[in-house]
């Protein structure tokens, strides 16, 4: 079997963490394989794995094609008899359970996760959370975010930890066309699934409303937010010295204080309309303000992490970069932007197998210390020679005498 010779884990073994033992229990215990002859739950998964790995753009020919050709039957052990149109994946996309697929993700997340470090486990507590929108093709989406221009969006909210996806919500509604609403949803069900956690939740500026802040606040929900400059607060102490400035590279802190912020209070007026009312809200928040020496710009952020110094927090926003170097990988490397189904069940589908894809990926990457680009073409190389592999000992032939590594 060829194996790249600085590689220290191949494919074979990445995909070794896809135990068949849960795709069986879960097509059991989901309705993944109701009324379905052919595509069968770990049939559709092992389909759009291979294909997410093999192809630059995926579509619902692409997964036809595949399922039907001689190569993919023989690494998956399928009968040659088998066949399938592209009308009857589309289906199955739009009907097949998405929480067999969302069930793997997670479990997969989960094992890979108990492989970081102690210290790695204190690094990835930082969870950077934003969304993306998906527009590609977008006019023929049965539910989606409308806009002006008639099309509609599908928004995607990540939380990213540093190495690995550890959750998304796919958003349709209207409602959601708001951060306001997406990013708050999509962290609360994070926290709910991850029970006695100490992660610390970085967002950017569009999170604002300080009645969600609250709310996190009293969850127990810790936050790092880039609030927006000059917004109104009532400042309750300061932590800075007067004497001494706090100052690294080419950043001081401005300002590190208690606070109290402000929100607006809708009130029903006499003739019938809604009116906000600005109001205190009395829950302490932290707001730190540092500026750029050089350029004379300024960060605000806001917090209910009292602990950490000033610069810690201001390098933790940093780091929420990361999570738009991970958007980039997947709309590049993945085709997040093409949306092989437009039913919000397909979407979904899609999404936890994207996740799925992208977390083998990267574990890839890490381990063998590749690029993304390098990582994504290695690992189709590597399905190729599997393939003929298999295809070389059906012939009856030896794979040793083409594969020398």
């Amino acid at each position: 079997m060829s194996v790249f010779k600085d590689h220290k884990i191949s494919l074979k073994q990445v995909l070794e963490f896809i135990p068949e033992a849960l795709l069986t229990h879960l097509s059991a215990t989901t309705k993944v394989d109701y009324y379905s002859k052919v595509l069968h739950g770990k049939k559709m998964f092992y389909l759009l794995l291979f294909c997410i790995f093999d192809n630059e753009k995926l579509s619902q020919r692409t997964l036809e094609d595949t399922f039907n050709s001689s190569g993919f039957k023989a690494l998956f052990g399928l009968g040659e008899e088998e066949k399938v149109r592209r009308s009857s994946i589309s289906e199955r996309l739009s009907k097949i359970d998405s929480n067999y697929f969302k069930e793997i993700y997670e479990q997969m997340y989960g094992r890979f996760s108990e492989l970081y470090s102690k210290t790695e486990i204190e690094k990835y507590n930082l969870i950077r959370v934003d969304s993306t929108i998906v527009a590609d093709a977008c006019a023929k989406l049965k539910e989606g975010i409308d806009q002006k221009s008639g099309k509609k969006l599908v928004k995607f909210s990540f939380s990213f930890d540093g190495i690995l996806p550890s959750g998304v919500e796919v958003f349709t509604g209207q409602k959601y066309s708001s951060e306001e609403a997406a990013l708050p949803e999509a962290i609360l069900k994070q926290v709910k699934k991850e029970e006695h956690h100490e992660n610390i939740y970085v967002i950017d500026r569009g999170l604002q409303s300080t009645r969600v802040m609250k709310d996190f606040d009293e969850k127990s929900v810790k936050f790092i937010i880039r609030s927006k400059e000059n917004r109104k607060f009532e400042e309750i102490e300061s932590f800075l010295d007067g004497k001494k400035s706090q100052k690294w590279d080419d950043w001081e802190v401005m300002k590190d204080s208690k606070v109290k912020l402000y929100t607006g209070k809708p009130v029903l007026n006499k003739r019938g309309n809604i009116h906000h009312r600005e109001e205190k809200v009395e829950t302490d928040f932290r707001l730190v303000v540092i500026r750029n020496e050089k350029t004379k710009k300024e960060f605000w952020f806001l917090t209910n992490e009292f602990e950490l110094s000033a610069k810690e927090i201001a390098d933790y926003y940093r780091k929420r970069w990361d999570i738009e170097v991970f958007f980039r990988f997947l709309k590049q490397e993945l085709n997040l932007s093409h949306l092989v189904s437009m039913n919000k069940n397909g979407i979904e589908v899609m999404i936890y197998m994207t996740m799925i894809a992208s977390m083998l990926l990267l574990i890839y990457k890490k381990v063998n210390d590749l690029g993304y680009k390098t990582a994504k073409r290695r690992i189709a190389m590597e399905l190729r020679d599997m393939i003929t592999e298999i295809l070389i000992i059906f012939a009856g032939g030896d794979p040793g005498k083409v594969f020398k590594t």
